[in-house]
């Protein structure tokens, strides 16, 4: 699965990297990066977590 990021709802609050930081990632200007675009059987887990954590609904999965 894909992992989509609305960039105009993102506030790159953080939930998401402490939820799943094999993915999710502040940089130096705390600005969301995604490490990687697709799901793996290790991560989903914890994208799914994530993408129910977020606070503005800006991560969503797509096949």
């Amino acid at each position: 699965m894909k992992i989509k990021i609305d960039w105009d709802l993102c506030e790159s609050n953080g939930l998401c990297e402490a939820m799943a930081p094999e993915v999710f990632e502040l940089d130096d200007d705390d600005y969301l990066q995604l490490k990687t675009e697709e799901t793996t059987p290790e991560n989903i887990s914890n994208v799914n977590r994530a993408v129910a954590a977020c606070p503005r609904a800006a991560i969503s999965l797509e096949d």
